[in-house]
């Protein structure tokens, strides 16, 4: 079983003025995608040190996969990627490349955003766009490789994913 947590990070949703669309939608397709149990649901602002704080706690909190959605893009408090660079112990390039490569087809738009992942702890952490829409679309090109990362990330022996569409061999 994965343990996932999700982090919407928004000013806006922060402090009370719009809803969180994003953060469900993206626990629904966790739960959906990987069976995920989702451990936790939260908000923070666009604060890097806010952010920072909330994926320190959960990668020592025994998450196996943390996401968030939010402050990926260009704008001047779009600081999520520094946020992540500032806890994780080692970055997955492939993987923010890979979401990209398969949005950025249809929009490409999606390679302005700046997508992030790697391990903090024994946690892969992913930080996906804003939209709910750009979330889960970023979340699902790479929901197939993410089961052999967690088990990689908890020092555990996995299979190769080489029976994947698109997977190295």
């Amino acid at each position: 079983m994965i343990r996932a947590a999700v982090l919407t990070v928004s000013d806006g949703v922060a402090s009370g003025e719009r809803e969180d669309s994003g953060g469900p939608a993206l626990a629904a397709a966790c739960r959906e995608a990987l069976g995920a149990e989702i451990g936790e649901l939260a908000v923070v602002p666009d604060d890097r040190a806010a952010i920072a704080e909330k994926i320190r706690r959960w990668s020592a909190g025994g998450f196996d996969l943390i996401l968030s959605t939010g402050g990926t893009g260009v704008s001047p408090r779009d600081r999520t990627p520094e946020a992540f660079r500032d806890v994780l112990d080692l970055e997955i390039p492939g993987l923010a490349e890979k979401m990209r490569a398969e949005t950025g087809r249809a929009l490409p738009a999606a390679y302005l955003s700046r997508q992030v992942a790697g391990i903090a702890g024994s946690a892969l952490c992913i930080a996906l766009p804003g939209s709910p829409r750009g979330a889960v679309e970023c979340f699902l090109a790479v929901a197939p490789l993410l089961p052999h990362a967690i088990a990689l990330a908890r020092g555990e022996r996995a299979a190769h994913p080489r029976s994947q569409p698109g997977g190295a061999g």
